[in-house]
């Protein structure tokens, strides 16, 4: 007999946040999707591109987040789904068909796709386990996308022309249009994974984070509702893979590579279990990457190392410090 209540089973008393503190949450949350809106206007083509670049990783480290901070599962494959989405945009876009919503829904339907297929191979195991087992799926799916030139044309990739918003509209060829189209998307998914998180398969898999068997002795069908959220993390991938076609109108096996799918793992480290972190962890990567790599004579990886060990060393010492803050909003409006 199952139950279809969730209980939580980390002990640690959490501060519930009060009305003021939602409202704070609320109006800065909307201060920054409006100047997100109005960046266009006010910066030059290359911080807009760069502003681009970085929403289409925050869709992957979202994607990455659901199953490494939400579930409790490393995942290193997310990006083979990415690519699956891209090459999925692409060829529609090479067959005549340019709207860019159709390329975001039938991207995230063969994400999903192949998130389903490979599924019980990954979630056989846990831990390190898991790690490796998307590790190699991300391997062979980059490989595949390199060897089958006649669908994906190997190493020289895809080109596409630029999507449109409907059928019979304008391209988006400007880079302004480009990235305000990818901030609505963006904006859009991560709606749809709040609501996700906030939903029973959100808690059951914080749940199985905390404490798998615990959940599995709860009556919880553990091994459905993972792959569940898998399927929907390997979506959320796919529609990332056809937001970074909208951008580039190209795509290559080297969109599904290791650099790739390790700085997605390292937006989502950055985030420290929340999707709001994960995507400020994707504006740091790429402002580290590019911004700063860039004015400090290409010296980008070295700046990535940097903000790995930062991650890796200094969360023990974060962590009380963001208790902290934490507790404080909380009882900001007690007081």
């Amino acid at each position: 007999m199952t139950t279809t209540t969730v209980t939580p089973v980390n002990d640690a008393p959490t501060a519930p946040y009060s009305p003021a503190s939602r409202r704070s949450v609320h109006v800065a949350v909307a201060a920054v999707i409006l100047t997100a809106v109005a960046l266009p206007g006010v910066v030059d083509a290359y911080t807009i591109s760069l502003a681009t670049t970085a929403l289409v990783l925050a869709v992957l480290a979202m994607s990455t987040q659901l199953l490494v901070g939400v579930a409790g599962l490393p995942a290193f494959g997310q990006v083979a789904y990415f690519g699956v989405g891209a090459y999925t945009a692409a060829l529609l876009a090479q067959g005549g068909t340019t709207t860019g919503p159709f390329h975001l829904a039938a991207a995230a339907v063969t994400g999903a796709i192949a998130a389903a297929v490979t599924a019980p191979l990954a979630l056989r195991t846990r831990a390190t386990g898991f790690l490796m087992v998307t590790f190699a799926i991300q391997s062979l799916a980059a490989t595949a996308a390199a060897r089958w030139t006649r669908v994906t044309g190997g190493d020289e990739g895809l080109h596409t022309s630029a999507v449109t918003l409907w059928a019979g509209a304008a391209p988006l060829t400007n880079a302004g249009h480009v990235y305000l189209y990818v901030l609505a998307c963006v904006l859009a998914l991560g709606t749809v994974v709040a609501l996700l998180l906030r939903s029973r398969l959100g808690l059951v898999l914080r749940g199985c984070a905390d404490h798998e068997p615990r959940m599995a002795a709860l009556g919880h069908r553990v091994g459905a509702e993972l792959t569940t959220g898998y399927v929907a993390a390997g979506a959320l991938a796919g529609a990332g893979g056809a937001l970074l076609v909208a951008v580039n109108r190209y795509v290559s096996p080297a969109d599904m590579g290791f650099d790739v799918a390790a700085v997605a793992l390292l937006a989502a480290a950055i985030g420290a279990g929340t999707m709001t972190g994960a995507v400020a962890g994707a504006f740091a990567v790429v402002a580290a990457r590019d911004w700063l790599g860039g004015t400090t004579g290409g010296h980008g990886p070295a700046l990535l190392g940097l903000l790995f060990l930062t991650v890796a060393y200094g969360r023990p010492h974060l962590t009380p410090l963001t208790r902290w803050a934490r507790s404080a909003l909380a009882s900001k409006g007690k007081t």
